[in-house]
C-alpha cells in the first residue's frame, strides 16, 4: 500500500526535476549571448567554406538541381519562333499555378487545416511557403516543357537542365554574396532583436540604454549593413584578398573538413531559428520593431479589380518571417555547398590533383572540351606540350592549397590505410571528423 501511494510522488519528482532541467537548459540555449555567437559564427564560416571550396576556382559551367532547373527555364536556352512564346508562357503559368498552390492548398488546408500547425496560423509564413511551391512548380513544368520538345525532335540544345549557363566561379562569388546578405543580415537582425527586448533584463542594459535612444538603432542598423555590404562586395567580385596568399598552406582542407564544416553551417542555420523565445509556434506577444524600421509589421495594399475580386487584398509582413524567412532561402545555398562537399571530384570541375594532394584548376574554360578524363591528369598535363605556347599545359593551370584526398569514394581504401601504424595517426584525424560530420547530420 505504501509503494502504490509513493509511486505517484516519485514521478511527479522525477517530472518536476527534468522540468527544472529544461528550463535551465532553455535558459542557457536562448541567451543573447548564445544567440549573437551562432548567428555571428555561422557568417564567419560561409566566408571560410567560400575560399576553402575548389569548386569556387572552377571554370566548368555551374549546376544546381532544382533551383538550376528552374533558373534555366527562366533565364536562357530559348529556341526561335514560337518556341519563345511558349517558354514564357508556361513558366508564368508555373509561377501562378505555384503561388495559389502554395497559399490555397499547401498553407491553408495541408499545413493549416490538416496538419493544425500554430506557426502557420491565418497568414503566417503563406509567403515563404508560396517561394517554396512556386519552385516546386518551375521544376515540373520544365519537365514539362521538356517532353515538348523531345517530341519535337532536334531541339536537344534547348531542353532546361540544371546547368544554369554560367561558370561556377561567377555563380559561386554571387552564392557567397548572397550568404553574407543572409547571414549578416539575420545576425545583425537577431542583434536588434536582442537589444530591443526585456526577456533578459540584466544582460547588456548600457547597450539597450544607447540602442533604443532616439533614432540610433535605425541609424546604426543601415549604415553598418550598407558599409560592410559594399566592402564584402567589392572584395569578392575583384578577387581584390586572394585566400590562398593570405593562408599560404595553413591547415589546408580536404573533403572531409570541408562537408564537416558546411554540415556546421547547416545546423547553425537551423539553430538560429531553434533559438528564438517563441519557437517553435512564434505565438508570443513580444512588441518589436522590424530591423532597421520603427514600425513592428509591414502592410501593402494589392490594386486588384474590383469587379473580378469583392475582397480587399494586404500583403502583411510579420517580425518573426521577415527575420527568419532569409535563413530559409539561405540554406538553399548552404545544402548546395554541402552537396558539392560530399560528391565532389576534380575532373567534374575542370580539376585535377597534382603532387601533395594539391588541386590544380585550368584555367582557360574554352579548352576543357579538348580533355577527357585521361588527359586532365598531373601525369599528361605536365608531359605534353602545349603547341600554341610551347610549354607544358601545367603552366597555364593554377594551384591552391586546398587538398582532395578522394575520401568519400574510396572508404574502404581509407580504412585499409588506417592498418598502418604510419598512417595511423593522420586517418585517425579524418575518421574523427568524419564521426563528428555525421553527429552533425544526425542533429540536423
Amino acid at each position: 500500500i505504501i509503494s502504490v501511494w509513493m509511486h505517484p510522488c516519485g514521478r511527479w519528482k522525477a517530472r518536476l526535476g527534468r522540468m527544472e532541467i529544461d528550463a535551465r537548459f532553455r535558459y542557457y540555449f536562448q541567451h543573447p549571448w548564445s544567440r549573437l555567437v551562432v548567428a555571428y559564427l555561422v557568417t564567419f564560416f560561409n566566408f571560410l567554406i567560400f575560399a576553402e571550396d575548389p569548386v569556387s576556382h572552377s571554370q566548368t559551367e555551374a549546376h544546381m538541381i532544382v533551383v538550376g532547373n528552374c533558373f534555366s527555364f527562366i533565364v536562357n536556352k530559348y529556341p526561335d519562333g514560337g518556341w519563345n512564346v511558349l517558354k514564357i508562357v508556361m513558366w508564368i503559368l508555373a509561377i501562378f499555378t505555384g503561388l495559389v498552390a502554395g497559399k490555397f492548398f499547401f498553407h491553408r488546408r495541408l499545413f493549416g487545416r490538416y496538419l493544425r500547425l500554430k506557426m502557420f496560423r491565418e497568414d503566417h509564413g503563406s509567403w515563404m511557403t508560396m517561394f517554396f511551391s512556386t519552385i516546386l512548380f518551375l521544376f515540373i513544368f520544365s519537365h514539362i516543357y521538356n517532353l515538348l520538345l523531345l517530341m519535337t525532335g532536334g531541339m536537344g540544345p534547348h531542353m532546361v537542365t540544371e546547368y544554369m549557363g554560367i561558370r561556377n566561379e561567377s555563380f559561386m562569388k554571387m552564392a557567397a554574396v548572397g550568404t553574407w546578405m543572409g547571414d549578416f543580415v539575420t545576425a545583425w537582425m537577431v542583434t536588434d532583436m536582442m537589444l530591443q527586448d526585456t526577456l533578459y533584463p540584466e544582460w547588456g542594459q548600457t547597450a539597450r540604454r544607447f540602442w533604443k535612444k532616439g533614432n540610433n538603432r535605425i541609424v546604426l542598423f543601415w549604415t553598418v549593413l550598407i558599409s560592410l555590404t559594399s566592402v564584402v562586395v567589392l572584395v569578392i567580385s575583384t578577387d581584390w584578398i586572394s585566400w590562398d596568399n593570405l593562408n599560404r598552406g595553413f591547415l589546408p582542407s580536404d573533403e572531409v573538413s570541408r562537408a564537416f564544416l558546411a554540415s556546421f553551417i547547416l545546423v547553425f542555420d537551423l539553430l538560429i531559428v531553434m533559438q528564438d523565445w517563441e519557437f517553435p509556434h512564434f505565438m508570443g506577444d513580444l512588441d518589436m520593431n522590424l530591423p532597421g524600421l520603427s514600425t513592428t509589421q509591414l502592410k501593402f495594399k494589392l490594386p486588384v479589380c474590383k469587379r473580378i475580386f469583392k475582397e480587399e487584398y494586404h500583403i502583411h509582413i510579420t517580425g518573426k518571417w521577415f527575420n527568419y524567412g532569409i535563413i530559409f532561402l539561405v540554406l538553399i545555398l548552404d545544402l548546395n555547398m554541402w552537396k558539392n562537399q560530399i560528391f565532389y571530384k576534380p575532373y567534374e570541375y575542370g580539376q585535377y590533383v597534382g603532387p601533395g594532394e594539391k588541386i590544380y584548376t585550368v584555367e582557360e574554360p574554352d579548352t576543357l572540351s579538348h580533355f577527357n578524363r585521361s588527359t586532365l591528369t598531373w601525369e599528361w598535363r605536365s608531359t605534353n606540350i602545349d603547341p600554341r605556347t610551347n610549354l607544358t599545359y601545367i603552366h597555364r593551370d593554377i594551384s591552391d592549397h586546398i587538398k582532395s584526398l578522394d575520401f568519400f569514394n574510396n572508404p574502404c581504401l581509407v580504412y585499409h590505410d588506417c592498418l598502418s601504424l604510419s598512417k595511423c595517426r593522420q586517418h585517425m584525424h579524418q575518421l574523427l571528423s568524419v564521426c563528428t560530420f555525421c553527429l552533425a547530420l544526425l542533429i540536423c
